[in-house]
């Protein structure tokens, strides 16, 4: 086992990553930017090193930062949570010749699977459903007019590195090709520092549904089911949950079979998951993996009865998986709160928490790193906690969730909280009746 763990990350993810860590009897590093001195996981990790300012690129994003903190901590091993350098090839390679172990996938499958436009054409291979799209990666605009008029519009241009929804943007026809293709590029090369661009077709209104996979050295290749990942905006993520209200069992098997496929043909190693869109006919096609812990790994957590985090380290240090896939037990749903002004389009509202109560009792979970008086900074991913509510099935998940809401109080600054129980209390999402456009059809934004 590792003598010591830095967890190259911050917020919810690195008090997450720091839990499992103790639990394990591994001594942790925190790394923080200045703003980030008094996080939580700066206060509970057995040691911590200042890495730079508040912008990212030059605190969380810069390696030399990141590995001169783990050397002089002594530190043998980085898990890098997710966001940040957690798909970056280049930094798990440089782990490597730096001898401390990067928890996670091997450098050639982050640059296999983690490059989009690769894995599509990996899966397409092996052969999972694909959507149409370019071969690769899309060096210019006249090429993505080229492409477009073969396949058809709508498309959409995506980052082929990286995910959160940034670098994404939908076209409808040819005149709005050149300002999608540089506004994409560039908020692709700003946030992954890698500005490469691939097109596939626009699937109109699909369900969004992934597969959660664990991969070890001893041949072991499984996967835990489906997360449905539907209720969006603008691409982000906002609620997740397990098992999909709108797939069948044989749907299920089918694409559980088609993630083991990909995961199989790379050898892959570690957690990951395998992402599809699936249209009214439950037809799915795999549009992309991340080849990392993801934000809604919780809801996995609840039904599957494992502990993702866990089974992370146990992998990386050479061990096989701890906990074997089990039947789906029960139904979670997660909710991301963020520091945002629903009210006003979704707006940043960082700042000083006045006070904070969060929700308990039985099938509650509470992934959060903030607290009363924490100040909210404005340089980071809005996310201030997730709430994970667990229920005998899901009319008994959502009737918890609005009882929870009823607990759950926040003030000082604006969160997502009202607009989660509008969604609880609307009839096409208590019914399992939505897809990815289910917000600006169905919830009254201002």
């Amino acid at each position: 086992m590792f003598k010591k763990i830095l967890i190259a990350n911050r917020g919810e993810i690195a008090l997450r990553i720091l839990r499992t860590c103790k639990e394990l009897g591994i001594p942790t590093v925190a790394v923080y930017s200045e703003v980030d001195r008094d996080s939580l996981h700066v206060v509970f990790a057995d040691e911590a090193v200042c890495i730079g300012p508040a912008p990212s690129n030059q605190s969380y994003l810069k390696i030399p930062s990141i590995l001169s903190a783990a050397q002089i901590t002594g530190a043998d091993a980085i898990h890098p949570g997710y966001g940040f350098l957690a798909e970056n090839a280049e930094f798990s390679e440089i782990c490597a010749d730096s001898n401390i172990k990067f928890i996670g996938p091997s450098p050639d499958s982050i640059r296999k699977m983690g490059d989009k436009a690769f894995a599509k054409e990996t899966m397409k291979k092996v052969g999972v459903p694909v959507v149409s799209g370019s071969a690769g990666v899309v060096n210019d605009v006249d090429e993505a007019k080229k492409i477009a008029a073969e396949i058809g519009y709508p498309v959409m241009l995506k980052a082929s590195a990286g995910g959160g929804g940034k670098g994404m943007r939908i076209v409808l026809e040819e005149s709005e090709i050149e300002k999608a293709f540089q506004t994409a590029g560039n908020e692709a090369g700003a946030a992954f520092s890698n500005s490469a661009l691939y097109m596939e077709k626009y699937v109109e209104n699909p369900r969004h549904i992934e597969i959660q996979v664990l991969c070890d050295q001893h041949g072991n290749f499984y996967h835990y089911g489906e997360r449905d990942c539907s209720i969006q905006r603008r691409h982000q993520k906002l609620i997740e949950e397990s098992p999909s209200p709108f797939i069948t069992n044989a749907v299920r098997t089918k694409m559980g079979e088609a993630a083991l496929l990909g995961v199989r043909s790379v050898n892959y190693e570690g957690a990951g998951t395998i992402e599809f869109l699936v249209d009214k006919h439950q037809n799915f096609y795999f549009i992309e993996m991340n080849t990392r812990i993801q934000v809604e790994h919780p809801v996995t957590e609840m039904v599957r009865n494992l502990d993702l985090i866990k089974n992370q380290i146990l992998i990386a240090a050479g061990r096989e998986i701890e906990d074997k896939p089990l039947d789906s037990r029960g139904h979670a749903i997660e909710f991301r709160i963020n520091a945002e002004d629903p009210d006003h389009n979704f707006r940043p509202s960082p700042g000083q928490i006045e006070y904070l109560h969060f929700p308990g009792g039985f099938g509650v979970r509470i992934d959060s790193h903030v607290y009363t008086d924490y100040v909210v900074p404005p340089n980071y991913d809005s996310l201030i906690a997730k709430m994970i509510i667990w229920g005998t099935d899901r009319k008994h998940a959502i009737a918890r969730a609005r009882r929870a809401f009823e607990e759950f109080q926040v003030e000082g600054i604006k969160t997502t909280i009202p607009f989660h129980k509008k969604v609880l209390e609307n009839e096409k999402f208590i019914n399992g009746d939505f897809d990815t456009s289910f917000i600006d059809k169905h919830i009254n934004i201002n």
